[in-house]
């Protein structure tokens, strides 16, 4: 199976890079809806002119829309996804699983994308969203190439290959959104996980201060031959928050790869540290261990180590590495003291001026720096000029000539699919010089800045014509314009629905109801005692112990590739599946933020609204009067109190045992953050207790982490 080389685009720019350097398919976002708020992005007139050039080149043209949609924004949702539809867009990537529903109802024939924001890790999501209709899922970074071919379900498989990871599952982090109330599921995350943060054991330090969340970069570059042979359809490059040469080397790097050339593996992952670089992993894709996956020692780019310096005078000498290079304007970093600079004046040993060094070399000091360092080299200026000047994607085209006596010069041009037809003037007898083929080869070939270059050329004519230069001229002109035209078109077959929902006429009373979660046996045994309707364990020991109690239900592991061996008689979810065969509760980990998603989670089985943590209590009051009075009555329930998980992380990255009361992580600020391990993941909580007082026409959670019984029995009484 031929794969789809899949690259990123955060500008028109990058766009270019990304096509002329061999991309199948580029994916990029508009001004709104987009996981990536911060990079420059599409405006609808740029996204028209960015999809028109990626088609003009063969290249599929994806628009990420894979945001959690607020309600006012729905209508807005909609227009700008049939904006999109009606311009040609070859496929949307959706997080929000209602608006997955919306457009599939509303827009049937719109190809639909499960973005990795929608965390697909297991057979029975990636099924479910099959069933609904989605083309392709992009996979969670979690999820192993072995456990995605494990995956027997016939829908296109996507997977990233290289680039910036999330530790935390995607679409399931919140702790930018708990801290500073940029939601990363709004693509406004101020990237949590790239701060300092210290392990504490109780009040002890078993770290110092470290970034302990840190991850590399992916990169599978040497397991490329494993890729070929997976059922992965496309192979995702993470960047539209990265530079244009940034995409263009990935690029054309993968590009090469999949075409069988073969390279120095070696001096090309050299070149890409100079570009990018936080130390590489292979990821979970290829079952990294937790160490490996992580660079605690720092988050930024660290370039690629060339020597070491000393000072010499006013100067910084630069001992150079055997084999290492370096240019006027190349920037350098020192690294233990961790600053950089731009070399605008470079000495050679002798200490003249010179636009090149390999051995001994001095800088100016204008760091005032004072001790020896290693040196790293952070931007390689003759690299960014090569991608600069990267010559443009031609396209061969061929033309073929009929030249009759008395008839229009017919002349057509082809590129393989599109075979275009002209016929112009007249064709003479000749009274002096006939035309010659060489000059109708010349003509037809001076394509200029037009994206097409000539493979071919066939000529029939009669002997002894004469054809007018400006003929052949204005038929070259014509036909390519015709051909441009024909290749950015979309062969788009518009189809649009009304959408029927179903409103219910039960009514629900719910006002005094309260669940909750807990993780011990006292915390079971308060909750039991106040006569709590629902009790969510987190333990399935605890569960079992308690499951033919039932109020007890299990709060099923988060992200886990096998969910349905985990079900039980009653669950907790936080992935999404079709419920309906299952006793379901829903996790507010299902990011509720809008109306319709409540609807669909409804209409598939899910016995509980979970409306998202991240929704202020006047947005919860107008989320259930909406919800109300469009579909009718539903079980809403919210987190009244407790404390937000704001991550949670596949595998022990901290190494800590199983004991949920034990550790903690201190940032820089000195807030303490309870993490733990559950065997399966780690998991972070917020600072501090979350609490909402005026909750209406809804069921309340109350998630207890390390209450007392007393605490517990005075809580509950509170909210009842």
């Amino acid at each position: 199976m031929k794969k789809e080389l899949l690259a990123p685009a955060g500008n028109m720019e990058c766009l270019k890079a990304a096509v002329f350097n061999g991309a199948d398919a580029v994916y990029m976002a508009c001004k709104s809806f987009g996981a990536r708020k911060f990079a420059n992005n599409f405006d609808n007139n740029e996204i028209v002119e960015a999809i028109k050039f990626c088609h003009l080149y063969g290249v599929k043209a994806y628009v990420t829309m894979n945001t959690l949609i607020k309600n006012e924004e729905v209508n807005s949702f909609i227009e700008q996804a049939e904006f999109l539809y009606r311009n040609g867009v070859d496929a949307i990537l959706i997080q929000d699983f209602g608006m997955i529903c919306l457009l599939r109802e509303k827009f049937p024939k719109l190809e639909i994308h499960a973005s990795t924001q929608a965390n697909t890790s297991s057979y029975e999501t990636t099924k479910f969203y099959y069933d609904l209709g989605v083309k392709r899922v992009v996979f969670s970074r979690e999820v192993s190439i072995d456990e995605i071919d494990s995956i027997d379900v016939s829908i296109e498989k996507e997977a990233f290959v290289h680039g910036a990871l999330c530790i935390s599952y995607s679409g399931e982090c919140l702790m930018s959104s708990m801290l500073g109330g940029r939601s990363g599921n709004r693509g406004e995350c101020a990237g949590c996980c790239r701060l300092p943060y210290t392990l504490l054991d109780g009040t002890t330090s078993i770290s110092n201060e470290k970034y302990l969340l840190s991850t590399k970069e992916l990169n599978t570059t040497q397991y490329i031959d494993r890729l070929i042979n997976s059922s992965i359809y496309s192979l995702k490059i993470e960047g539209r928050m990265k530079s244009p040469l940034y995409v263009g080397f990935i690029t054309k790097l993968y590009r090469r790869l999949l075409d069988g050339e073969k390279i120095d593996l070696d001096f090309e992952t050299d070149k890409l540290k100079t570009i990018f670089n936080r130390k590489f992993t292979k990821g979970r894709l290829f079952s990294e261990d937790d160490a490996s996956l992580m660079n605690q020692e720092s988050p930024n780019h660290q370039g690629l180590v060339i020597g070491n310096s000393s000072i010499y005078k006013d100067k910084i000498k630069i001992n150079l590495n055997r084999g290492r290079v370096l240019y006027q304007n190349d920037a350098i970093r020192f690294v233990n003291s961790g600053r950089g600079m731009m070399i605008n004046f470079l000495y050679d040993k002798d200490m003249k001026l010179c636009s090149k060094a390999d051995s001994v070399c001095y800088v100016d000091n204008k760091l005032n720096i004072s001790s020896s360092d290693i040196v790293s080299k952070t931007q390689d200026y003759n690299l960014e000029n090569e991608f600069k000047n990267i010559d443009s994607k031609k396209i061969e085209v061929s033309f073929s000539v009929v030249a009759r006596i008395g008839h229009p010069l017919k002349v057509s041009i082809s590129d393989g699919y599109n075979n275009i037809v002209e016929e112009i003037g007249c064709v003479n007898e000749a009274k002096n010089a006939p035309a010659d083929d060489q000059t109708i080869i010349s003509k037809l070939s001076k394509l200029g800045d037009t994206p097409f270059t000539v493979s071919n050329i066939k000529i029939e004519k009669d002997e002894n014509v004469f054809i007018q230069i400006k003929l052949l001229n204005d038929i070259r002109r014509i036909l390519t314009e015709k051909l441009i035209s024909v290749r950015e078109k979309s062969n788009i077959n518009f189809e649009s629905c009304d959408l029927v929902f179903e409103k219910s006429e039960s009514k629900c009373s719910s006002n005094d109801f309260i669940t909750c979660l807990v993780y011990t046996d006292s915390q079971i045994r308060a909750c039991l005692d106040m006569n709590v309707s629902r009790i969510y364990v987190c333990d399935k020991k605890l569960y079992d112990k308690y499951q033919n109690n039932s109020n007890i239900y299990y709060m099923l592991p988060r992200c886990i590739f096998n969910m349905s061996e985990s079900f039980t008689s009653r669950n907790l979810v936080s992935d999404y599946f079709n419920f309906s065969d299952i006793d379901a509760y829903g996790n507010y980990s299902l990011n509720v933020f809008n109306v319709y998603t409540a609807y669909y989670l409804r209409k598939y089985g899910l016995k509980n609204i979970p409306i998202s943590v991240e929704l202020s209590e006047e947005e919860i009051d107008n989320f259930i009067e909406l919800y109300n009075n469009k579909f009718g009555y539903a079980p809403f329930e919210v987190l009244g109190y407790g404390r937000v998980e704001n991550m949670i992380i596949k595998g022990n990255i901290l190494n800590i045992s199983t004991d949920i009361s034990k550790y903690k992580l201190k940032d820089f600020k000195n807030r303490l953050f309870p993490v733990f391990y559950d065997g399966i993941n780690t998991h972070i909580l917020n600072y501090e207790n979350f609490e909402r007082n005026n909750l209406k026409n809804c069921i309340i959670r109350l998630d207890f982490y390390d209450e007392s019984y007393e605490e517990i029995i005075k809580i509950i009484k509170s909210y009842q």
